[in-house]
C-alpha cells in the first residue's frame, strides 16, 4: 500500500515537521520554486512536511487542504510558528477552486498534490488502513460516509470483482470477490485482520516479491472508498482554473493508476497528444494550449532517498506550468484511449 512519507531521518536541504518525510521534498519546492509574497496550496496537507518547507523556502503564504480532520488538527501547532502564513482548509482538494475562491484568493502561484494515503493514517489501526494492524474495517479518509466494512459486505460479486480489478489491478480478483461474499454469508466482516485473511485464503504469494497477497485488493477497496481516481481529476481541472499564468503544479503519484491520469492530463491539455484518453477529453481544435511541460517525463527520487526512505521507491512526480491561456474545464465522462 502506497504511503506518503516515512518515519526516518531526514537528508533533504528543507526543514520539516519532524518524524514526517513528504517523499520528493526537495524536487517539490525545485518545481515550485516558491517566492515571496506568493500563495501556495498543499492540497494533500497530511504531516504538513510539504507546506512547511514552502513556508522555509519564501516569505509566502501556503493554503494547507486536507479532507481528513486528524490531518488538520495535527498541523494546528503549526499556526503558532507561521501564524497567518499558513491556513487550514479542511475539504477535498478535487474542490479547491471553490476552496480557494471562498478565502477571497482569485489565483495562486502554485499547487502540490502528494497522492494516496499517508503515514499517520496507516500507522493508526483503528483508521482501518492497513493490514499490519488489526482495526475496524473503516478506509474512510473524511470518516464520514460509507466504509470500507459497508462495501465487502453489502457489495455484489461483480461489483467487487469489479472494484479489485480495476482499482486494485489484482489478476484473481474474480476469485477475492468470490470469496468474500462466501465469507460474509457466514459472519460479518469488521475487522482488518479478516478481509486480509480472507485474500490470502485464495491469492498466491508472489515467488519474487515479498508483497502481501492482500495489499492490491486493500488498494481496491481504499480508493473505491475515497473515490481517489475521481478526486485527483477533479483536484487537476481545479489546479488549471485557479493557477495564475507560469504557476506550477507539481503531482507525486505512487502507483499507476494515479500516474496515467496526471500524464494524460498533462499531455493532452499541453498539446502534446492528439488522441486524447479515456482519462480526458481530446484537444478541442484550435484550442490553445493550457500548460507547457518543464520536463516530459517523470522524476524518480534519488538513490540516496530510497537508501533512507524505502517507500519512496515507487514515487513518480509529474510537473506542469500554466500557461496564459483559459482552462479547458472538467473533463468528459466515457473517452476511450
Amino acid at each position: 500500500m502506497a504511503a506518503r512519507s516515512s518515519r526516518q531521518p531526514s537528508n533533504s536541504g528543507v526543514s520539516v515537521t519532524p518524524g514526517h518525510i513528504p517523499v520528493l521534498l526537495n524536487e517539490v519546492i525545485d518545481a515550485l520554486n516558491p517566492r515571496d509574497g506568493g500563495i501556495y496550496v498543499d492540497g494533500t496537507l497530511g504531516g504538513g512536511g510539504y507546506a512547511r518547507a514552502i513556508l522555509d523556502a519564501a516569505d509566502c503564504t501556503v493554503l494547507g487542504i486536507d479532507r481528513d480532520p486528524d490531518a488538520i488538527a495535527r498541523n494546528e501547532p503549526l499556526l503558532e510558528i507561521y501564524g497567518a502564513r499558513l491556513r487550514l482548509v479542511p475539504g477535498r482538494f478535487g474542490d479547491m477552486d471553490t476552496l480557494v475562491r471562498g478565502l477571497g484568493i482569485d489565483a495562486v502561484d502554485g499547487v502540490t498534490l502528494d497522492l494516496g494515503v499517508s503515514s499517520p493514517q496507516i500507522d493508526v489501526a483503528e483508521r482501518g488502513f492497513s493490514f499490519a494492524k488489526d482495526g475496524p474495517l473503516d478506509m474512510r479518509m473524511e470518516q464520514s460516509g460509507e466504509s470500507a466494512a459497508d462495501v465487502v459486505n453489502t457489495a455484489s460479486e461483480s461489483d467487487l470483482a469489479h472494484i479489485v480489478r480495476t482499482l486494485g489491478e489484482e489478476r484473481h480478483a474474480r476469485r477475492v470477490a468470490r470469496a468474500i461474499v462466501q465469507a460474509r454469508t457466514e459472519i460479518e466482516i469488521k475487522t482488518t485482520e479478516q478481509l486480509a485473511n480472507i485474500v490470502r485464503g485464495v491469492v498466491p504469494k508472489s515467488r519474487k516479491t515479498n508483497v502481501d497477497p492482500a495489499t492490491r485488493t486493500f488498494q481496491a477497496i481504499r480508493i473505491h472508498v475515497n473515490d481517489e481516481i475521481g478526486e485527483l481529476e477533479r483536484g487537476l481541472v481545479g489546479a488549471e482554473q485557479i493557477l495564475r499564468p507560469d504557476g506550477r503544479l507539481a503531482v507525486v503519484a505512487f502507483h499507476s493508476l494515479e500516474d496515467r491520469p496526471v500524464k494524460a492530463f498533462l499531455r493532452t491539455r499541453s498539446g502534446g497528444d492528439g488522441r486524447g484518453s479515456r482519462h480526458m477529453p481530446d484537444a478541442p481544435a484550435g484550442r490553445p494550449p493550457a500548460w507547457r511541460l518543464p520536463t516530459r517525463r517523470a522524476i524518480t527520487p534519488s538513490d540516496g532517498e530510497t537508501s533512507i526512505n524505502p517507500r519512496s521507491r515507487s514515487a513518480r512526480m509529474r510537473v506542469g506550468e500554466r500557461t496564459e491561456a483559459p482552462s479547458w474545464g472538467t473533463t468528459k465522462e466515457g473517452d476511450d484511449e
